[in-house]
């Protein structure tokens, strides 16, 4: 079976949403980040960068980053249409994945590194406007491409639109405006997906039945 290795509050929810919604069969086991089991030896063995989420094969495989692992989801289940079969839809979600990798992501991690992440010795509160702004360039982006179509990839859902919410979802966590009013629309519309739910569910569920 396979094993998805997580914990609340982190990236780890865009690995369990696509489980999610391909309907796989898995377990859950959570790493408590927070209490520092990101670098105990025996989570360190499965995954060095003592990050979360890791997905761990049927064959024993392992596979980090989320990226990764939604485009595992993907194919390893095509009759979800996670990555949509038309040629130029399927384009969109790859570029769109890609966009939310790097553009979305990366000035809110930024922010998150420079707020509590880094050894405070390394931390430089300065940086936090310069991410914010280029944030706010993606994000209208973003907001750009959902005034041509309902969804990233075009008519359907797809990995990218998971990435982007959960993206969102992240930015109005850490205090961030999402100026554009059809944003917010759009998480709402990506997290009332019944797999969202589910997701959020199981990795609360895991969570507090080790409270």
């Amino acid at each position: 079976m396979l094993t998805l290795y997580g914990c609340p509050n982190s990236r780890s929810l865009r690995a369990v949403w696509a489980l999610e919604e391909a309907g796989a069969d898995y377990d859950y086991v959570f790493v408590n980040l927070f209490k520092g089991e990101g670098r105990h030896p025996d989570f360190l063995a499965i995954n060095p960068a003592g990050k979360v989420p890791v997905l761990r094969l049927d064959s024993g495989a392992v596979l980090s980053e989320t990226g990764a692992i939604l485009l595992w989801a993907a194919e390893r289940y095509p009759d979800t249409a996670l990555l949509p079969a038309d040629e130029h839809a399927r384009a969109q979600a790859w570029r769109w994945l890609c966009i939310g990798l790097t553009e979305l992501e990366q000035p809110l991690w930024t922010i998150a590194k420079h707020r509590f992440a880094l050894p405070e010795k390394r931390r430089v509160p300065e940086v936090e406007s310069t991410a914010r702004w280029e944030f706010d360039k993606a994000a209208a982006l973003l907001a750009q491409r959902l005034a041509e179509a309902p969804w990233l990839a075009g008519e359907r859902f797809s990995i990218a639109d998971i990435v982007a919410s959960h993206c969102l979802a992240w930015a109005l966590s850490a205090k961030l405006s999402l100026e554009d009013p059809a944003l917010p629309a759009y998480l709402e519309r990506c997290f009332s997906r019944p797999a969202a739910q589910r997701a959020q569910a199981r990795e609360a569920a895991a969570k507090e039945a080790r409270s």
